[in-house]
């Protein structure tokens, strides 16, 4: 009997045998023997398992088309003269769900290297915002007491600018992204309380290009580099010090320039770091997991100066 005219009910047996047949060798596969095996590192046992198993249960699926299939001669002689095909299936199948399960395995591994990383931003701007220079603070408290003794009209400046920064710190950089206007406006507050503290001992110059067209930013990106400068552009070993900062924007990008003076490199034997190498490296590191293949860090390092370019694609 031609195979078109078998009754419905045999084909349907004939079908959730074939489906058995394939979920439990895909089962066994993923949840025994890749297990097992290969990912203890056991290759050629695994294969040797796999086949084994198939080898096992390929008669077994051809006697049960046997049985179901007695009364069809036709059915029965193309049964046995397709006696490997269902190793062939077989094989098929548990290459097919070691496939599934290689690709789904990778695929959680890469959302859990995400969140990681993720965690790990978090983890590194909650480090970074703690290590915001306490002095700054301090030294702005400081002269902000001094101006309240003056009865100076600077202080309540002084004290809206300090509560900028401290409500950016505290409520605004816990998100992924952050405005460019607050990134800005922080660093313009930054800025104004330096040159508070600094009075007109140090020339601090900043220049800011181009338009803000709602461009978002990874939170305190540019704050080390500020604090950076300032830490060394400002020392009392240099008489005449500056910090220059160059900010230029676009839609897609994002330039900051900043050079500052710096005093005369110490000789490596007395056990110092040179100027501007402390920090810098853990804010290389952040901007690879913020902007992978999207930034670009120089740094020039001279006698008496240091300079520090950065470019970010927004996008």
């Amino acid at each position: 009997m031609d195979n078109r005219t078998l009754p419905v009910l045999y084909k349907l047996t004939d079908n959730l045998v074939d489906i058995s047949f394939f979920i439990f060798i895909s089962y066994v596969n993923i949840y025994y023997l890749i297990p097992q095996f290969l990912q203890n590192k056991k290759p050629i046992l695994y294969l040797l398992s796999l086949v084994g198993m198939i080898i096992l249960l390929s008669p077994i699926l051809t006697s049960i088309y046997l049985l179901i299939y007695h009364n069809f001669v036709d059915e029965v002689s193309a049964q046995l003269e397709s006696k490997y095909t269902a190793f062939i299936i077989g094989l098929f199948v548990g290459l097919a769900s070691l496939f599934f399960k290689v690709t789904k395995d990778w695929l959680v591994h890469q959302q859990e290297r995400k969140d990681l990383e993720s965690q790990k931003l978090q983890s590194e701007l909650k480090f970074l915002k703690s290590q915001i220079n306490p002095h700054f603070f301090f030294n702005t408290l400081n002269n902000l007491y001094a101006l309240t003794l003056k009865k100076s009209d600077l202080a309540p400046e002084i004290v809206l600018r300090l509560s900028e920064m401290m409500r950016y710190m505290l409520y605004e950089c816990n998100e992924k992204k952050v405005s460019l206007v607050k990134e800005i406006n922080y660093v313009k507050n930054y800025l104004e309380l330096e040159k508070l503290r600094q009075g007109d001992k140090f020339e601090i110059n900043f220049n800011l290009e181009g338009e803000l067209n709602g461009q978002e930013i990874a939170p305190l990106v540019f704050i080390p580099f500020l604090e950076n400068s300032f830490k060394h552009g400002v020392s009392n070993q240099i008489k005449s010090g500056y910090v220059n900062i160059d900010l230029i924007l676009s839609d897609k990008k994002v330039e900051l320039e900043i050079e500052n003076s710096k005093p005369p490199s110490i000789p490596d034997k007395m056990g110092l770091k040179k100027s501007g190498g402390i920090g810098l490296e853990n804010v290389k590191r952040r901007l690879k997991l913020l902007y992978p293949q999207k930034h670009e860090i120089q740094i020039l390092d001279k006698a008496n100066t240091f300079k520090v370019s950065l470019n970010i694609n927004l996008h």
